[in-house]
């Protein structure tokens, strides 16, 4: 993994007066209107609020898949909202891994093809391609279906490959949007207690959901209203 540009003790995230305005016919709405935060290296943030509140747009933004109209973003230390679209895809791959609720696999390829996917766009070599795939798969529980095809399994297991390829880069930042809102309870059970693991090895998350048994799984949550953030707490603040 890269080396942080910044001290330690900095935040990886942080926005300042963030804003995004979108039209919608004659009108704009706010999505994020003026959101300022702070996500520490290592933090599991859980991000909730009503359809429509912004925090699909915040982690948008977050994951530089979208470009706020003002204020100021810097992750690891980088300012991310100058930067050019190739500039971005460049931090997108080296610093990003993305887990969605759908889970994006390609049916044709096997696991182990689908997870060497970000490596193919980052042109690292086949052998080493094969190799840190297979690390990846195995280190969510799956050594023994790196050649199955989507099909082939489960919902929980597909998720499980979508965080290999997450992670297969080695990012910096998981951004998880409702990773388990296809799956079942026991399933979910699951794949909150894999992300809590590579929390507890290092990783940070950020993870959208509205399900407060999700997001009771995390440290810290962040509560979006109109765009705004009206809620920032400790999920023991939270369940007090």
């Amino acid at each position: 993994m890269a080396a942080s540009a910044c001290p330690s003790e900095a935040p990886l995230i942080a926005v300042r007066d963030l804003r995004r305005v979108y039209a919608v016919g004659p009108d704009r709405v706010a999505a994020l209107a003026g959101v300022t935060a702070t996500v520490g290296r290592g933090a599991f943030v859980a991000v909730m609020g009503p359809s429509g509140s912004g925090k699909s747009t915040f982690m948008n933004v977050l994951g530089c898949l979208d470009r706020p109209d003002g204020g100021e973003y810097r992750l690891d230390g980088r300012d991310v909202v100058g930067m050019d679209a190739d500039s971005l895809a460049a931090v997108r791959n080296a610093k990003i891994g993305f887990v969605f609720q759908s889970f994006h696999l390609l049916p044709r390829l096997s696991a182990l093809a689908n997870v060497e996917l970000p490596m193919v766009y980052g042109r690292v070599g086949r052998a080493e391609r094969a190799a840190r795939a297979e690390a990846a798969l195995r280190a969510v529980g799956l050594g023994d279906r790196l050649h199955h095809r989507p099909a082939q399994l489960s919902g929980g297991q597909q998720q499980r490959v979508a965080i290999a390829r997450a992670l297969v880069n080695e990012p910096l930042l998981l951004l998880a949007d409702e990773p388990t809102g296809a799956l079942d309870s026991r399933t979910t059970g699951e794949i909150m207690a894999l992300l809590r693991d590579l929390n507890r090895g290092g990783l940070t998350i950020v993870l959208v959901t509205h399900e407060a048994e999700v997001a009771a799984c995390a440290d810290r949550v962040l509560t979006f209203h109109d765009g705004r953030l009206v809620g920032d707490r400790t999920v023991a603040e939270t369940a007090a």
